[in-house]
This record gives structure tokens, C-alpha cells and sequence, in this order.
């Protein structure tokens, strides 16, 4: 008799290192590379991603692949209350005015995240 092995955990690639794993109940987790798991129903994160997506040029590909990077090493965490679009186009304005850095990526931190040690 043949047995056959189920796959208890569905996995899909996110960008930069996220993961999301789909349990057999249903249940949906997201995993940062650092190890710390973030519920999807309390953060957002892949609409967050998406919104900035939005406000960063293709031309400023080397940004948005900061944010993504930053993001999932827990050097930039997503705002404790939601954003406006005008709040967050004008933070990710401010980013685009200079050269992806560590200083830069802090002071975005900061516009997302106004509690955040970063």
C-alpha cells in the first residue's frame, strides 16, 4: 500500500525574504527572515508594500527594494495606525530626495512610526 504524504504547509514567495504560510486549518502567517512571525490580520504589510509601490518611480527601483529590505530585517516597521495617502506620499517623498541609506531608512522609520527607537 502506497502512502500518500500531505504538505501540512503551503508556502508562496513574497518579496524580499517574506513568506507566507498557509496552515491545514485555514490560518494565514506571515514569516520575516529574522524569525518573528506577524499575524496577516493585524499588519498589513503586502498593502502597505503595495501603497509605497505606488508612490516610488520605477526609476527609483534601488528605494523601493530599501523599503522591501529594511521591512524584513525590522529596520522600518509598518505605522501603529493607518497612514493617509498624503501622510505617506509625503514621507516617501522625503526618502526619494536622497540616496538609499541607514540614515535615510531611520528617518522614513521615523514618518512611518513616530514611536519607533529607529
Amino acid at each position: 500500500m502506497r502512502q500518500q504524504h500531505e504538505d501540512p504547509v503551503g508556502v508562496s514567495a513574497m518579496p524580499a525574504g517574506f513568506f507566507s504560510f498557509t496552515g491545514t486549518d485555514g490560518s494565514t502567517r506571515q514569516w520575516l527572515p529574522a524569525g518573528r512571525t506577524i499575524e496577516e490580520e493585524d499588519l498589513p504589510l503586502s498593502a502597505l508594500l503595495a501603497r509605497i509601490r505606488k508612490l516610488v518611480p520605477r526609476s527609483d527601483d534601488r528605494h523601493y527594494d530599501e523599503i522591501v529590505r529594511s521591512f524584513g530585517v525590522g529596520a522600518l516597521h509598518p505605522p501603529p495606525t493607518p497612514m493617509s495617502d498624503r501622510e505617506l506620499a509625503r514621507a516617501i517623498a522625503e526618502f526619494l530626495k536622497e540616496q538609499p541609506s541607514s540614515e535615510t531608512v531611520a528617518t522614513l522609520g521615523r514618518r512611518l512610526d513616530p514611536s519607533s527607537p529607529v
